[in-house]
């Protein structure tokens, strides 16, 4: 295709934010050895061409896929030029669609490796992970570029696409991990819902990653992968009575990320759309029609397509610590608390707050932060609705523990996510008891700020308590946190509260 025909494409497919290249076809006969080009018994064909700056989201790219054909083998590879200081260089994605077609939220996606791989192939037995394993069908296959970013001298790609044909194998039934664990009972319960395998961008397996739950004292994972739900049939005997596995995607668009958390097992969410085109709330209630909770993930992290963009009217809760304490975080975390006047108003429900590892590879340490839910048992139900209801708190590790709640004059009583319904001058005490956070500062903060602070003793053990009423203070949570090592900010979080709201309503 001459780059002129790119040009002239990419102004036709701009609302729609995707390009369709012309056709590659293979001879309907099965070759016999490899004059056909590659060897006995495959096809092979190679594909070139140049993408411009201000190419569309996707680019697809047909493939004819004959019938006997057993497995598909696709590696790309795209050029990196040299580009001027400060603009982003080439960078480019890469999944496939089958012949059930590239609908949005259609069936035809069969997987996706984002940027982490150069090769990938799919049979019914088997398929790279990241890739979901099935028959592969005669009609029009599609393997999706996404440029995420193109240089000013635009973008070359070389593509090869192997067919090998033979009997189809047998596609294994998925196992997936139960529901429910034994538990404790109404207890709280630590989790860490945003990880990544070598199914998307990490690259540790998924026993590596159940054994790094266990060692980091949590009792539920979620499954996160980018864009894909391959791993969801992945952790065969890994779960166990001390280990809740949920399944899950990190819905990666080009205008932020979103946590899913406890889908139905196998059910895709589609991520190719951006903030301008308004369909986030489409797929925002198919996650939860999947029985799962929509969490935007990092909204303030700087890498590109990263900053949330698309609100939070439709999310259950929202990611204010991802990984070690940054910046970026303090940013959600401010942007967060601001959310909570507006219930405080009677504007709006509020979000609970969440933390999640974001771990991909070491040295990432899984369970940094975990969130720690008060659910009625392990389960993926009893989880969710822990976390909706914002009975959830957040630590660095499972060394850290601690209780908060709010009491009246009257005996009356109010944990984390909860409402102390006193009248506006009733006298409430709110009591932090903590534990394993040495050398730390706890903190009482309301909607007029940071109200009271002290410094822990320095075994991090102890108890701190405040006196307020509602009409001073419309809700109270507790952060701890370490000592400032950034000029100007406070110091990163040990561990913090979803808040006790206090007054009646009305």
């Amino acid at each position: 295709m001459e780059r002129r025909d790119v040009l002239r494409l990419s102004a036709v497919a701009g609302a729609t934010g995707a390009l369709t290249l012309g056709r590659v076809s293979f001879a309907d006969a099965v070759p016999t050895d490899g004059r056909s080009g590659g060897g006995p018994g495959e096809q092979t064909r190679r594909v070139t061409g140049h993408l411009p700056t201000g190419s569309p989201d996707f680019v697809y790219l047909p493939v004819e896929v004959p019938g006997g054909v057993r497995e598909i083998a696709v590696a790309y590879r795209y050029d990196k030029p040299t580009v001027p200081e400060g603009t982003a260089g080439n960078a480019c994605d890469i999944g496939i669609f089958d012949e059930r077609g590239t609908d949005l939220g259609g069936a035809g996606f069969r997987g996706w490796s984002g940027g982490a791989r150069t090769e990938f192939f799919l049979r019914a037995d088997e398929a790279t992970p990241g890739y979901l394993p099935g028959p592969v069908n005669p009609g029009t296959w599609h393997i999706a570029l996404g440029p995420y970013t193109v240089a000013p001298q635009g973008l070359s790609y070389d593509v090869t696409i192997t067919l090998k044909y033979g009997p189809q194998g047998h596609t294994p039934a998925p196992v997936h991990p139960p529901e429910r664990a034994r538990g404790r009972g109404r207890a709280w319960y630590r989790g860490d819902s945003h990880l990544h395998s070598v199914h998307s961008d990490g690259k540790r397996t998924p026993a590596e990653i159940a054994a790094l739950a266990r060692a980091a004292g949590l009792d539920f994972i979620n499954t996160s992968e980018h864009n894909t739900t391959s791993a969801h049939r992945a952790w065969e005997g890994l779960w166990g009575d001390d280990l809740l596995i949920l399944t899950g995607e990190e819905v990666t668009t080009r205008n932020g990320h979103v946590v899913a958390m406890g889908t139905d097992p196998e059910v895709f969410i589609d991520w190719r759309y951006r903030a301008r085109d308004n369909a986030f709330g489409k797929y925002a209630r198919a996650i939860q029609r999947a029985g799962g909770l929509v969490i935007p993930a990092h909204p303030h992290a700087t890498c590109i397509g990263c900053n949330w963009k698309f609100g939070l009217n439709e999310a259950d809760a929202v990611e204010v610590w991802n990984g070690p304490y940054t910046p970026d975080d303090e940013v959600t975390l401010a942007e967060w608390d601001n959310t909570l006047v507006a219930h405080v108003q009677g504007r709006a429900d509020w979000l609970p707050a969440v933390g999640h590892s974001d771990a991909h590879r070491d040295p990432d340490v899984v369970g940094l932060p975990q969130t720690v839910v008060l659910a009625d048992d392990l389960s993926r139900r009893a989880l969710q609705n822990g976390i909706r209801a914002g009975r959830v708190w957040i630590a660095e590790s499972s060394k850290v523990d601690l209780a908060f709640s709010v009491t009246g004059e009257r005996g009356e009583h109010a944990g984390i996510g909860e409402r102390l319904a006193v009248s506006r001058t009733a006298k409430v005490t709110a009591r932090l008891t903590v534990s394993g956070t040495p050398g730390c500062t706890a903190s009482f903060v309301t909607d007029q700020g940071r109200l009271y602070s002290t410094t822990l003793p320095p075994s991090g053990d102890g108890t701190v308590s405040w006196q307020t009423t509602p009409d001073y203070a419309a809700y109270i949570r507790a952060e701890v946190r370490h000592p400032s090592t950034t000029p100007g900010l406070p110091g990163p979080m040990a561990a913090m509260t979803n808040p006790v709201f206090l007054g009646r309503w009305g």
